[in-house]
């Protein structure tokens, strides 16, 4: 295969396999991107007069044939290809003669790759912000069926004060809706077309920059040309980042699965269908899938900590390493997305055993209740009244323990009255579901509005011959 650098020599085949064997493999989800970019660069050139209109023409026909066979199966990119920019290259030669010959003018296979991880950026983070916003519809639909549903607090792995199913659903929503702000700062990064920097010192012909922006989709420029070239790997670093805050919720959604539906708790349940088994335990229904969740949130640290360790320290311009940032980049995205649908699948099938709730709803729970109870009543202060209730309750404890006596619960009327009485905002008696749910449609509504944005300005750059 024809190297566009091509100097008359042939490349020594263990420096290939090593330069580009993953390469050109992870290149075969960039086609469609790189054949975007290559549109819009065609288009341009027509625009500046580089490209007669029949040049342009021929080269749109030949590019959109590209994406159908892409689409097909049948354009694939092999170690021999170096990467994907030279695959549709030479493809464009082949088929389109002095005008494929043409396509290269005023861009540098480092700008090509960097507008398709741009490209390729904005599609998965639509997909990421898709799948967050199921899950937590999931999770709020969860806490609006089970807002009243009694359930123990934890601080330091101990019960410590009232809670609800509701409370609990509802913080992981709320949580990754946060999630989504940083997924949307690094999505406005990721924003900005790099197109025209070539190899990070720009070219000698007044190109139209703003022109090819405005054709990808793209909100605006990345100006400085040096930038846009120091920027690889930066971008993708934030846009992990964003991920690996997804991803520590879901861990930690995770690990409360896995704690509360184990047959101490017995909290929660799931269908045997999520659950896999043991080969030597017959009883066993292990919940593998959460436990995955929470060991890929270190993978993904991981990989973000790979792409920074990468970056850190580089001249500026170009250097090869930066090649080594798209694999853990788009590892990064595939994991995210498969944990979110994990996660609303476990979710969407959660059963809530009430009984076994109310049971764990014991007495020590309301100490801090009879605190204040006891400072509003005899008008004292709470540091008193603490004293005398942590007296009170610990030698109460003490007792049942000594005797072998469980300790004593309250009815569920009794214990709903009790999560009524935190009316406070944010309380179990307030949850604010409305304005999350608000909050999750306004979400839902601005990344259908990117996404729009984004497949209109791809459908007419395909469908016309601009």
């Amino acid at each position: 295969m024809t190297k566009l650098w091509q100097k008359g020599y042939r490349l020594h085949e263990q420096v290939e396999r090593f330069e580009a064997a993953q390469n050109s493999l992870l290149d075969n989800r960039l086609v469609r991107h790189d054949v975007w970019g290559s549109l819009a660069h065609a288009a341009m050139l027509k625009k500046i007069g580089v490209l007669s209109s029949e040049e342009c023409g021929t080269l749109h026909t030949h590019l959109c044939n590209v994406l159908r066979l892409a689409e097909a199966g049948q354009f694939t990119i092999t170690q021999a290809d170096e990467d994907v920019h030279t695959r549709v290259e030479n493809y464009l030669t082949e088929q389109a003669g002095e005008a494929g010959k043409k396509i290269h003018t005023a861009r540098s296979r480092n700008d090509q790759v960097l507008v398709d991880t741009r490209l390729y950026g904005k599609e998965q983070l639509q997909r990421v912000a898709e799948l967050l916003s199921a899950l937590c519809k999931a999770l709020l639909d969860l806490a609006s069926a089970h807002a009243d549903t009694p359930m123990p607090g934890y601080t330091h792995m101990q019960r410590a004060m009232l809670s609800s199913v509701g409370l609990w659903a509802a913080s992981f929503a709320e949580s990754l809706l946060d999630d989504e702000q940083l997924l949307a700062a690094a999505y406005q990064l990721n924003d900005q077309s790099p197109l025209g920097s070539a190899a990070g010192y720009g070219v000698p012909l007044a190109i139209d920059r703003q022109y090819t922006a405005d054709l990808l989709g793209f909100a605006r420029v990345q100006n400085n040309v040096i930038y846009a070239q120091n920027g690889r790997g930066k971008i993708e670093a934030a846009i992990v980042q964003a991920l690996a805050q997804i991803m520590l919720d879901l861990s930690k959604f995770a690990q409360d699965v896995l704690l509360f539906t184990t047959l101490e708790y017995g909290f929660f349940g799931l269908p045997q269908e999520l659950c896999t088994g043991s080969s030597i335990m017959p009883q066993k229904r292990n919940l593998g899938i959460m436990e995955l969740v929470r060991a890929r949130t270190q993978s993904m640290l991981a990989l973000q900590q790979q792409i920074l360790g990468i970056v850190s320290g580089l001249p500026s311009g170009f250097n090869m390493d930066y090649q080594e940032t798209k694999r853990p980049f788009m590892e990064a995205l595939d994991l995210a997305q498969e944990s979110l649908e994990i996660c609303t699948l476990v979710a969407s099938n959660l059963s809530v055993n009430t009984a076994n709730l109310v049971a764990a709803c014991t007495f020590e729970l309301f100490a801090a209740d009879r605190a204040y109870e006891l400072a509003e009543r005899e008008h004292i202060p709470f540091r008193d009244a603490y004293r005398i209730v942590g007296k009170a309750v610990t030698a109460q404890i003490d007792e049942a323990r000594a005797a072998g006596r469980s300790l004593p619960t309250e009815s569920l009327d009794e214990l709903v009255q009790r999560l009524h009485a935190r009316t406070h905002l944010g309380g179990a008696g307030n949850l604010g579901l409305e304005q999350t749910y608000q909050r999750l449609a306004e979400v839902e509504k601005a990344w259908q509005e990117r996404s729009d944005t984004f497949a209109a300005a791809i459908e007419r750059l395909v469908t016309q011959n601009l």
